[in-house]
């Protein structure tokens, strides 16, 4: 993919997450859940946040490269984890309008995001363009790649990278849909 301009690319990171919370507005006022709905979206969901936190917990922000655990499948598991989140709740919420919606703002905002991060890690990880060349940026490989960093999986890094937040704002999306629907 050719870069986006770093204008374009470091106003649109700035915008991820003013983004999300118009997609929450977008999302409440015109989701149309029904149970059924709800049951089939939920496990795209609840597989998207366990990638996330297994991502998190082998992150070690600016101190190591990450190339194991789902590194060594995507070099960016967060956001194909946040992509399954996504599906899962506009599944549940039964509006194909809100998916078209999730994936321009992907299109927008993710990927420009997504650049500026590699950029970054370029800058400071010189093993990452070797590293980058055997694993896919987003779609992931069916065989691990080997890592040179393992990174384990660790409790401690989970909780400093916040990732518990996910959950509790997955958990109130799809809660806000049950009520809708018993309402």
């Amino acid at each position: 993919m050719p870069p986006f301009p770093k204008r374009y690319a470091d106003t649109v990171a700035r915008l991820r997450v003013p983004s999300g919370f118009v997609l929450v507005v977008v999302f409440a006022w015109f989701s149309r859940p029904t149970a059924r709905s709800l049951a089939l979206g939920l496990p795209f969901g609840l597989v998207g946040l366990a990638l996330r936190a297994w991502a998190a917990g082998c992150l070690a922000k600016n101190q190591q490269l990450a190339t194991g655990g789902p590194y060594a499948y995507t070099r960016n598991p967060l956001y194909l984890g946040t992509l399954l989140v996504a599906a899962g709740l506009v599944v549940a919420s039964r509006n194909i309008g809100l998916g078209i919606l999730f994936i321009a703002v992907f299109l927008l905002v993710y990927l420009p995001a997504i650049q500026l991060e590699e950029q970054h890690l370029r800058s400071l990880f010189p093993d990452f363009a070797p590293y980058a060349e055997r694993v896919p940026a987003l779609w992931p490989r069916l065989t691990p790649a080997p890592a040179k960093n393992p990174n384990p999986f660790q409790i401690a890094l989970y909780l400093r990278n916040q990732e518990y937040q996910a959950g509790v704002g997955f958990a109130a999306g799809m809660l806000f849909l049950l009520w809708k629907v018993l309402g």
